[in-house]
């Protein structure tokens, strides 16, 4: 079972998602069964941003000077959840989850919730440096979102 901490760094991530905590952790419990991890206890944080802190975090971590839509913080290079059930950090930024800025909740939620897998997937390994590697990684987000994009809208 996978257990995350929320954290909201901007207020205005309460505009499009109330109870982000409730959301983001109703939102692995319908994940396909093979990233549910049903028999073990991982954890991750996530960090709802915006565009200028994570741009600091971009520069810092990534040295590049711009804000982008997620970042990803894996906890150890190689995945290994015997040895340490915290998996990593993601943050989101709102800014770009929010453009248009006329995304109703839904659309938002949807937006979020894409991109959030994309995060999840970094930290459990998966990158797209190359792209054998970008098309396997698109090919598990397809498949993840899926799954459950039919139960966001009764989580929006």
């Amino acid at each position: 079972m996978i257990s995350i901490d929320v954290v909201l760094e901007s207020k205005l991530w309460n505009r499009k998602i109330k109870k982000s905590d409730i959301f983001f952790n109703s939102l692995v419990r319908v994940f396909p069964k093979k990233y549910r991890f049903i028999k073990k206890k991982i954890s991750l944080t996530i960090l709802l941003s915006n565009n200028k802190n994570i741009k600091k975090l971009n520069k810092k971590f990534r040295n590049k000077n711009k804000s982008t839509d997620v970042l990803s913080f894996p906890s150890e290079k190689k995945l290994n959840i015997k040895k340490s059930p915290y998996i990593g950090d993601i943050v989101i930024s709102y800014g770009f989850m929010n453009k248009p800025k006329v995304l109703s909740a839904l659309e938002f939620k949807s937006k979020v919730t894409r991109i959030f897998i994309h995060g999840f997937l970094h930290l459990l390994g998966y990158d797209h440096i190359k792209l054998k590697d970008f098309k396997e990684m698109l090919t598990e987000e397809e498949k993840i979102f899926k799954t459950i994009k039919t139960k966001i809208v009764k989580l929006a």
